[in-house]
């Protein structure tokens, strides 16, 4: 097992960084729209899960995707940079301060790495042979 209980600690902790930024740039400026990011951040890879099993050839060689992971991919990513916009659209239309929003997409971009950092650190192979 590479991944370890060193691993799970650091990342609950970014995790844990990168909501604290997230609420705390709610809770400073008294006001809760930032916390949306949150909730797209943490939805966001949900996409790239589900499709990630669907269509896959065996006898593919593993260089050709299908549509279903490049769908899964496409909507993954639009919701990812949904997720970097909408702080920057709300402190341009002034509904929330532009330092909540530069806190939001710093925890925002947190959250979304430990996700993925988790998911690459525990990924198992899908191997019967070994």
């Amino acid at each position: 097992m590479a991944a370890g209980l060193r691993t799970v600690i650091l990342l609950s902790f970014v995790l844990a960084v990168g909501f604290l930024l997230i609420i705390l740039s709610c809770a400073l400026w008294a006001n809760w729209l930032p916390l949306l990011v949150a909730l797209i951040f943490v939805l966001a890879p949900l996409p790239n899960a589900l499709f990630s099993h669907c269509g896959s050839d065996e006898f593919a060689g593993g260089y050709e995707s299908s549509g279903p992971v490049d769908l899964g991919r496409f909507i993954t990513s639009m919701v990812v940079v949904t997720g970097f916009a909408l702080p920057v659209v709300l402190a341009h239309s002034e509904v929330i301060h532009p330092n909540a929003s530069l806190m939001s997409i710093v925890g925002g971009g947190l959250v979304y790495g430990t996700i993925l950092a988790y998911a690459a650190a525990f990924k198992q192979d899908d191997s019967d042979y070994e």
